[in-house]
């Protein structure tokens, strides 16, 4: 299996628009081909929705979603670039669906680039601590501390997570996916989740 750089993601990242995941999986595909991974991109619509994505999106909506028992509540913004998608109910019905799965899954963050970094420092530092009485080497450590880090950005990040209602796709490959089938970039703004008793989570 070809092992794919951290360099070649960033540079497919810049190149397409799609998110980490989609880019290393295409990556692996194409054996390390940049050319033919953003082809596959492509042919995957991922790209197309990238491009989109370079379109403002300042129309939308705040959607509300509260759980049985009233006990749970999540207000959500999610933006496109018309007040005609706005009123789409596919575009509705996504917004509604993404409030669900912020209930349901209390993301801490919107995306793993808005995790501060004394947080990723304090939760490396976590890492090292609970590897290093492991006796591997510094560099295996490492990389056993970067994973269970990847780990932490799937677990806290929204659109890193396991979609709710289609675990087997990201909150971020939901998005893209209606970006191409409606048109329009659409962008997950901010979302603030409420639990009685608890302080709430804004993002």
């Amino acid at each position: 299996m070809t092992e794919i750089a951290a360099t070649q993601v960033k540079e497919l990242r810049l190149a397409t628009g799609a998110g980490i995941m989609e880019c290393k999986s295409a990556l692996a595909e194409a054996q390390g081909d940049i050319n033919r991974a953003v082809s596959i991109l492509r042919e995957r619509g991922i790209a197309r929705a990238a491009r989109k994505a370079e379109r403002t999106a300042a129309e939308g909506l705040i959607v509300s979603y509260i759980h049985p028992g009233g006990r749970i509540g999540v207000l959500l913004e999610l933006s496109c670039e018309s007040d005609f998608v706005a009123r789409n109910e596919q575009f509705q019905a996504l917004a509604k669906d993404l409030a669900m799965h912020v209930a349901a899954m209390n993301p801490l963050y919107l995306g793993r680039e808005e995790v501060p970094e004394a947080v990723l420092e304090e939760e490396r530092r976590i890492l090292r601590v609970q590897t290093e009485g492991s006796g591997k080497p510094s560099n295996v450590i490492e990389r056993i501390v970067q994973g269970r880090l990847e780990k932490f950005f799937l677990e806290t990040c929204l659109m890193d997570q396991s979609f709710v209602k289609d675990p087997d796709r990201t909150v971020e490959q939901v998005v893209k996916e209606a970006i191409s089938t409606i048109g329009e970039n659409i962008v997950v703004r901010r979302f603030s989740r409420y639990q009685v008793g608890e302080t709430s989570n804004t993002s």
